[in-house]
């Protein structure tokens, strides 16, 4: 069977994945300031606790953007585990900052048993809009500013100095505000389990042709170079089954149809520099994580991006509902232990290519035979 066509898909290793910038019309797609008021109003109005603060309320030394905007967390349950989850920090992907408001939105207000055994398990810090500047801009980085001047920084060909957040959590790295003071914040912190919203182009799902809603992917590949040698191996095991559970549980779905995250048709990615697989590799930065805290995180990506013209407003309802079902539903798993008990083989169950290889921000492509 020939491979899955990815329109707009990423090559091998190619640190822009997976999307680029766009053409779409955002007019309808929520901004900074309407995240800001949205929060204010679930803190204000909600049943069940919600706190609602900047980095700079919560005492880490970098606290706003390149451009000087606060950056905002909010918090809901009082659980004794926590759990970090981020959405847009690639400006240009926006259903990740209204998936998680969304569900902060369900978590502050029903009272079901379901949702109190998350509230009760868990302390979740919610991050809905990682990059507020790219995302006023429509762009999937952000932008450095000189802080003396207020202006651009430039390179040497005079253009502005754009930077993948996705790619700044690295010991030689930390170019922007944003990466130093969401990491320090992880490091008070130090978050039990991790989730991260996305989007990507549009695909079609290997074996059946039929168009791909949801991917779900982890940033250092099962099996692959890296994961099995973290914790025992304790990662390889669990992260294959934190997305096996969220495959049952939202197969019962009939609008959604998913498959495995993979770039260049048929690799898994084993990307270090990501600020998840930062976080599963325990990354001490500048002495800040001193005991090499980690935590297992995955992530989800919506097809269809503010890049490629591919978000219509007529798939935005379901999009953001099949991430707060994908949320919920790990969250939940995650306090009634079911995750725990899932078959990590569930993975394979998953529909993906035949893997080929890895695909690596250290040492480019790396065959699956390694």
């Amino acid at each position: 069977m020939a491979a899955p066509l990815l329109i707009g898909a990423p090559a091998a290793a190619n640190g822009s994945f997976p999307s680029t910038e766009g053409n779409t019309n955002t007019a309808s797609i929520l901004t900074y300031d309407d995240t800001i008021t949205e929060l204010t109003k679930l803190e204000k109005n909600s049943r069940f606790p919600v706190d609602v603060f900047t980095l700079e309320e919560a005492g880490t030394a970098v606290n706003k953007s390149e451009q000087g905007r606060d950056l905002y967390v909010a918090t809901v349950g009082n659980g004794p585990e926590d759990v970090w989850v981020q959405g847009r920090i690639h400006g240009n992907e926006p259903y990740g900052a209204e998936s998680i408001l969304t569900l902060l939105k369900d978590l502050g207000t029903n009272g079901s048993a379901e949702y109190q055994q998350i509230r009760d398990a868990f302390t979740i810090h919610f991050i809905p809009m990682y990059n507020p500047d790219g995302s006023e801009l429509n762009i999937r980085q952000t932008v450095l500013y000189d802080d003396a001047t207020g202006e651009p920084l430039l390179n040497d060909a005079g253009q502005q100095q754009r930077i993948d957040l996705n790619r700044d959590w690295v010991a030689d790295k930390f170019q922007a505000d944003e990466s130093l003071a969401f990491y320090e914040y992880w490091t008070m912190v130090k978050p039990d389990y991790g989730i991260d919203i996305h989007h990507q182009g549009l695909k079609q799902q290997y074996g059946t042709g039929d168009d791909v809603t949801l991917s779900l992917g982890i940033s250092l590949a099962p099996g692959g170079p890296t994961l099995p040698t973290l914790q025992g191996g304790a990662y390889d095991l669990l992260t294959r089954q934190m997305h096996g559970f969220v495959f049952q549980e939202l197969s019962k779905y009939g609008y959604i149809t998913m498959d495995r995250y993979q770039v260049g048709g048929n690799l898994e990615i084993d990307i270090k520099g990501g600020v998840v697989s930062a976080m599963m590799l325990g990354l001490d930065y500048q002495g800040m994580n001193p005991t090499g805290h980690s935590n297992p995180v995955v992530f989800f990506e919506t097809s269809g991006n503010t890049s490629d013209g591919s978000l219509g407003q007529k798939a935005r309802g379901k999009s953001i509902q099949q991430n707060v079902l994908a949320m919920k539903s790990l969250l939940s798993g995650l306090a009634t232990d079911e995750v725990q008990q899932v078959d990590p083989e569930v993975w394979e169950e998953i529909p993906h290519a035949p893997v080929a290889g890895y695909s690596t921000d250290y040492a480019g492509f790396i065959p699956v035979s390694f």
